[in-house]
């Protein structure tokens, strides 16, 4: 019976083992040094926040990989033999016929700082969070070094516990190397509302500490020095491709696969956030480190690795989040800056909480992308939209059917296509007025 060894149990080796559980016989060994079981990292916040507790963020009881052959391995891998095709763990060698790499991300640091100080850290494994909780113990005031979403998520966390947050960010807004000016500004300004500091074009120049090497207070490269306890780091993650640096598995930021995930050494496999990709499609990133990704990365390698080799083809490029209670949701091409045919339709309401941008080719009118805050979209219709390459005026007029709650939007909705019409008046959009009762009656008994 052919033996498969997954390294990682984060969404994209778990996706794996549950996958090729359903398509094989085979035997299947999981194995992570973070945790014996499959948990949500996105709702380790909410541990945190005292809303969840960690056996709350386990989406399968523990009895579910033993009743599905699944075998679990909570162990360190400290090296892989290619030729012998076996791993070392710290406690057991172990034998592989097809091996699956899912090490995920590290979060990075900055070169100029100590990591190992007390009180300064970043936020992405478990481990991350236990560490939290002693380093925010007790404390009033604290530095969050990038902003981003681990960065938000890291802030609320802070927050809840009625620690006074400070952003030190780089670019001149929020997420700035990502988000439209627009948008980046309502972030921002939806973060100050919210109590944060927030300062731009700023970096962190160097930590002070006391006697007993803890975080005392910081001072920013704008020569401002800020008192603090706690300094977080959230300025992006990159690849784990420690386990491959000595071996002939080929990396560079990332662990290197072609189209059906394989590395160049044969019977071995990455998914998920510590993957390079040598031939993005047209669209894509080389490196994609997201949820969705990485489970769609789970369910094509185990189709590989049953029997039917798959290429890895992800559809519409898909992400979402919330800043606090702002939702985000992106779809398809969204850049800050417009290539020469691409053209914006973009719309905010007057509270600066919500808005809409959606982009399309100049010449066909047909979307490219859809961004929405504050607004929550339904995924299907808005990636068919993308993919039928639908026109601009085609998706504003049926705006109404991607809405989760078109009873609360239809005066969004109305005033985004009012919008529209005073923008492109040669080109106008039937706003459908709000039919009133006497009208109804009038229909009914006529």
């Amino acid at each position: 019976m052919k033996h498969i060894v997954i390294v990682g149990n984060g969404i994209a080796g778990i996706t794996a083992a549950r996958h090729i559980r359903k398509l094989s016989d085979y035997k299947i060994t999981v194995i992570s040094s973070e945790s014996k079981y499959f948990f949500s990292r996105t709702a380790l916040m909410y541990v945190y926040m005292g809303q969840m507790k960690y056996e709350h963020i386990k989406p399968y009881e523990d009895w579910f990989w033993e009743k599905n052959r699944i075998e679990l391995k909570y162990d360190k891998v400290e090296s892989i033999n290619i030729q012998r095709k076996n791993l070392q763990l710290t406690k057991e060698l172990l034998q592989y016929d097809k091996l699956i790499l899912a090490t995920g991300s590290n979060y990075n640091t900055l070169p100029n700082i100590n990591p190992e100080i007390k009180g300064v850290q970043g936020l992405y494994h478990l481990q991350d969070l236990e560490k939290l909780e002693e380093n925010t113990k007790n404390i009033n005031k604290a530095v969050i070094v990038g902003g981003g979403l681990i960065g938000v998520e890291l802030a609320e966390m802070l927050i809840s516990r009625n620690i006074e947050v400070t952003f030190l960010i780089r670019e001149n807004t929020f997420w700035g190397n990502v988000l439209p000016i627009e948008e980046a500004n309502i972030v921002t300004q939806h973060l100050k509302k919210m109590g944060i500091g927030v300062l731009i074009n700023t970096e962190l120049k160097e930590i002070y500490t006391s006697i007993n090497q803890r975080v005392v207070s910081i001072l920013t490269s704008k020569e401002e020095k800020i008192a603090c306890e706690f300094v977080g780091l959230t300025i992006g993650v990159s690849p784990n491709i420690d386990l491959v640096k000595n071996t002939s598995i080929e990396s560079q930021k990332g662990i290197l696969v072609n189209e059906y995930l394989e590395t160049n050494e044969p019977d071995i496999y990455a998914i998920g956030d510590c993957v390079e990709h040598k031939n993005p499609l047209s669209g894509r990133k080389a490196i994609e480190q997201i949820w969705y990704s990485g489970k769609l990365m789970g369910e094509t390698v185990a189709k590989s690795i049953c029997g039917s080799p798959t290429k890895y083809k992800p559809d519409i490029f898909y992400n979402s989040a919330k800043f606090f209670e702002i939702e985000y949701q992106v779809y398809g091409k969204i850049t800050q800056n417009l290539s020469a045919n691409e053209q914006t339709f973009y719309w905010k309401n007057t509270e600066n909480n919500k808005c809409l941008r959606i982009n399309y080719e100049a010449e066909s009118n047909s979307i490219i992308g859809i961004h929405a805050l504050g607004i929550r979209l339904r995924q299907a219709i808005c990636e068919k939209w993308i993919r039928d390459k639908c026109t601009i005026q085609y998706v504003l007029e049926h705006l109404e059917e991607a809405n989760f709650n078109p009873e609360f939007s239809k005066p969004f909705i109305n005033a985004m296509l009012e919008k529209y019409n005073q923008e492109y008046p040669e080109n106008p959009i039937l706003i459908k007025k709000k039919k009133s009762i006497t009208n109804l009656i009038s229909k009914i008994f006529n």
